[in-house]
């Protein structure tokens, strides 16, 4: 029986369905933009923006060591950055670190919360509180969340490279490339323009993606009650079903195809084991948070006060994935 169950659970040489995936993504991405945007330009630049999400959660499917058991191979898949702005490999280091589950929503450890620190929340300027707290309203984040993510982490990584760190230079440098070959695409081979391509493509298809992000974490005494559960969406084929994201987080190397199977396969111990942190569809929070702080922009219990040691870092040696300098930079994890 125990052998059946380890064969069962032997990931196979290459996921066929995250291939032809990644394919069809960036098959539809030329479509759009040779094709459809030509005619129609409202619908190309609609499936422009689709292509951009998805390839977005494609980036994030690849990163945990899909579709084949070659990380470089793996990365070729999402080489070209049709989002623009994240570099694969900044993504993947922070993102890895964001699955230390017991360090879920520190504003520091974990580098995707949106949480602040106290002491670093009364620091900023009354602006910038004004925007965190329109951020964490799900239409503020829908609106704000991608300019507010993009513009701090590209000044935070400019500024952790003028210091000399040369892992994060060597990823923005692969990602210059991909860009070298995506923008005279965009510009010569579509014919749209790279301002209007960053309008609404680029914002867009990163704003489909807040709605899955927007409730992902809540703070939570228990670890297994940070991370949502969102049982049913028209959208989840779009993040890959990360909207059961909790079962991702509890079993990150299982292939977005498996993921609803497995949990609807245990639904019940799914849904005790997270807390009950679980909404039925998407529509549910935008009707109750579409206007309404969902979360505090503080965090209500971790780091109420300035710390001495590894939290407590030099302004310019900090940044998140959501832009708002608030995590400190450990060396980078060791190449693969």
């Amino acid at each position: 029986m125990v052998n059946r169950s380890r064969k069962a659970e032997r990931l196979p040489t290459v996921e066929w369905p995250t291939v032809f995936l990644a394919l069809s993504c960036y098959g539809t991405w030329a479509l759009a933009g040779l094709l459809i945007w030509s005619s129609f330009p409202v619908a190309g630049l609609a499936v422009l923006a689709f292509t951009v999400a998805l390839h977005s959660s494609l980036v994030h499917e690849i990163l945990h060591g899909h579709p084949t058991r070659n990380a470089l191979i793996n990365e070729a898949f999402v080489f070209l950055p049709i989002g623009l702005i994240w570099p694969f490999r900044r993504f993947k280091t922070l993102h890895l670190r964001h699955h230390a589950d017991e360090r879920l929503t520190d504003p520091f450890d974990d580098p995707e919360s949106y949480y602040q620190a106290l002491w670093r929340h009364e620091e900023m300027p009354v602006a910038m509180k004004t925007l965190l707290r329109v951020n964490n309203t799900m239409i503020g984040r829908f609106v704000l969340g991608p300019w507010l993510a993009a513009i701090g982490f590209v000044i935070d990584d400019a500024k952790q490279m003028l210091a000399g760190d040369k892992a994060i230079r060597k990823a923005w440098l692969l990602h210059a490339a991909g860009l070298a070959v995506v923008l005279p695409i965009v510009q010569f081979g579509f014919g749209i323009p790279l301002w209007l391509y960053v309008l609404v493509p680029m914002w867009i298809g990163q704003s489909l993606i807040s709605i899955r992000t927007f409730a992902e974490h809540q703070w939570s005494e228990h670890p297994e009650g940070r991370t949502v559960i969102v049982e049913r969406s028209p959208l989840a084929f779009l993040f890959l079903n990360n909207n059961l994201h909790f079962v991702h987080h509890k079993q990150p190397t299982v292939a977005w195809y498996r993921l609803p199977t497995l949990f609807r396969a245990r639904r019940e111990e799914w849904l005790s084991a997270n807390k009950g942190y679980v909404y039925p569809n998407y529509w549910a929070l935008l009707k109750a948070y579409a206007f309404k702080a969902k979360e505090p922009v503080v965090h209500p219990a971790l780091r109420r006060a300035p710390e001495q040691g590894r939290a407590f870092v030099p302004r310019v040696r900090t940044r998140n994935l959501n832009g708002f300098g608030t995590a400190p930079v450990p060396a980078e994890p060791p190449k693969e």
